[in-house]
């Protein structure tokens, strides 16, 4: 999955492990993409891969605006944001305990 993201250009990625925090799914990952164009297709190829490739069900929720977009695999859990709306949001911050660092990939 996350070689998806780098691949699409997905920018500033980071995994949260979630394992004993929350039911809602065992890893959160969040990246950006530079414009709602970008974002709606860094979505729609993720989907596109974890269906054809992982036999994975998921849902989409966002797509059509391109600021937000979250997939929900059911373990894993991904925002796809606008630098901007991910900014406003933070939730990095809100998931992470204070001073702790999430794993975060760059592309190459």
């Amino acid at each position: 999955m996350l070689s998806s993201l780098t691949e699409d250009k997905a920018e500033d990625i980071v995994q949260i492990d979630l394992r004993g925090k929350s039911a809602i799914g065992d890893y959160m990952v969040i990246c950006s993409g530079r414009s709602s164009r970008q974002v709606s297709a860094i979505a729609q190829k993720l989907m596109d891969k974890l269906k054809t490739e992982l036999n994975r069900p998921s849902r989409i929720e966002g797509k059509e605006t391109g600021d937000w977009v979250l997939i929900d695999t059911g373990d894993v859990v991904v925002h796809v944001f606008r630098p901007e709306v991910r900014e406003f949001y933070q939730l990095e911050k809100m998931w992470l305990p204070a001073g702790q660092q999430a794993f975060t990939s760059q592309p190459s």
